[in-house]
């Protein structure tokens, strides 16, 4: 009797463990909050990005995880709702870029900037191009460099470990 008494236990005892495990270890992110792509608050001009250790996020994403039908990672190329697309195709972007941060669960991971091809001023840093008329339509790819990668300076952080987690997350990531 005392061995079922105790194996009873210790069966009780392992299965709330795992019970406790598991819900601890699947950490989801709030419907709407997982990848997503803000502007900033006061719409900070990107020559002064680099040098800001703190800013605001807009107060919603341009772009939230709810806009992708899917994010190609060997590509960096987003396929967006249509709604989410002219958004983006709408952004009144100068020449010298808009500022944005890719964000997950409202986290900044990396800053870049929304980028016009008729801008004559070279970029090395992470850029989304608006409008792009090399992609397809409801398309939009998170480029290195302007007008070319050769531009790019730095380590590239389009496949940040945490922004590939959030897409796979969300069965987003192709």
């Amino acid at each position: 009797m005392k061995k079922i008494l105790i194996a009873a236990l210790l069966v009780l005892w392992l299965s709330t463990l795992l019970v406790f495990i598991a819900c601890s270890s699947s950490e989801t992110t709030p419907p709407g909050e997982g990848f997503a792509i803000y502007l900033t608050k006061d719409d900070i001009p990107v020559s002064q990005m680099p040098v800001l250790s703190h800013f605001e996020l807009a107060a919603e994403p341009v772009i939230s995880i709810d806009d992708v039908f899917s994010y190609y990672g060997e590509t960096h190329e987003i396929e967006l709702t249509p709604e989410a697309y002219e958004r983006v195709m709408g952004l009144q972007v100068p020449t010298s870029g808009k500022s944005f941060v890719v964000c997950v669960a409202k986290q900044p991971v990396y800053w870049g900037a929304f980028w016009t091809l008729i801008s004559s001023q070279s970029y090395d840093g992470v850029g989304i191009w608006v409008p792009d008329f090399f992609q397809q339509e409801n398309t939009i790819q998170i480029t290195i460099g302007y007008p070319s990668p050769s531009f790019f300076q730095g380590e590239d952080p389009r496949s940040n470990p945490v922004i590939m987690e959030a897409l796979e997350q969300a069965g987003k990531l192709k």
